[in-house]
């Protein structure tokens, strides 16, 4: 009798454990739980890729910054100038004329006149 039992309660054990892992299995193939499985990995995959190309972007600055000082020294930009350049010299250099040059901003609206002599704003969209 006591046979009996032992073996009916490890059947009932196995079978409602079995039931569970099915369930569960079942619940996992659901769409809906496909789709969030899918989703969650996309956002940790991109996570992970926001964090290497952000970690490539420092390399990135940090050996240009390197390389910056070093061709510095080579070329010697960061040695202490002795003399500096005359002024009308400098000037000449840059701009290439004995006086400065005035510089007019035009404040007036871009617009256009079109065959009907109306104004309209400018649109670059608007042939397209």
């Amino acid at each position: 009798m006591f046979r009996r039992t032992f073996w009916f309660t490890t059947g009932v054990a196995a079978g409602v454990w079995a039931t569970t892992k099915v369930n569960r299995k079942l619940r996992q193939l659901t769409p809906e739980s496909l789709a969030a499985t899918a989703a969650n990995k996309a956002i940790e995959a991109g996570h992970r890729l926001k964090d290497r190309a952000v970690g490539f972007a420092l390399d990135v600055r940090d050996n240009m910054a390197q390389r910056e000082a070093e061709l510095g020294e080579a070329l010697g930009l960061n040695a202490p100038v002795d003399h500096e350049l005359p002024a009308r010299r400098r000037y000449a250099a840059i701009e290439n004329r004995t006086e400065p040059k005035a510089y007019v901003v035009d404040t007036t609206s871009y617009s256009y006149k079109t065959n009907s002599h109306k104004t309209n704003s400018y649109n670059r969209n608007e042939d397209h």
